[in-house]
């Protein structure tokens, strides 16, 4: 294990909610976070999200944008205007790097976006900088 891993493996472990249509990425996302020693919870659209979210009380969240019935946009927002997870992390993930993409991505709430497909190393720094961040608050 390199350094780097050593590291990124050292952050204190957090809840993470995975949201996205892709049985692909919510299968990596979870390896490589269970790697990172957090815990997992997988949601295939913006609706299952709903239905988790209030269960799993995320202290981060991951959510793909381009979804059926209810996109990431939506579902961030919606998310965001629960008092409860108003201050909770929402990290958009997307296969577009656009501008528009990260400008909408913040009017609705979200703090970061990660353009996949996304590296081990990737997610777990970006899980690694929103802990450091809560455990700072």
């Amino acid at each position: 294990m390199s350094d780097q891993e050593k590291r990124l493996n050292s952050t204190l472990s957090m809840k993470v909610l995975v949201i996205d249509d892709s049985n692909t990425i919510r299968r990596s996302a979870e390896i490589f976070l269970k790697q990172g020693g957090h815990e997992v919870t997988l949601a295939e659209d913006g609706f299952d999200a709903l239905s988790k979210v209030g269960d799993s009380l995320p202290d981060l969240i991951f959510c793909d944008i381009l979804m059926p019935r209810l996109d990431g946009y939506q579902t961030c927002a919606i998310i965001k205007r629960n008092e409860k997870f108003a201050a909770t992390p929402v990290v958009m993930l997307s296969s577009k790097d656009g501008v528009f993409d990260k400008a909408r991505g913040r009017m609705v709430g979200s703090q970061d976006y990660l353009t996949k497909p996304f590296t081990k190393d990737q997610l777990l720094h970006a899980v690694k900088q929103y802990g450091a961040s809560q455990g700072e608050a």
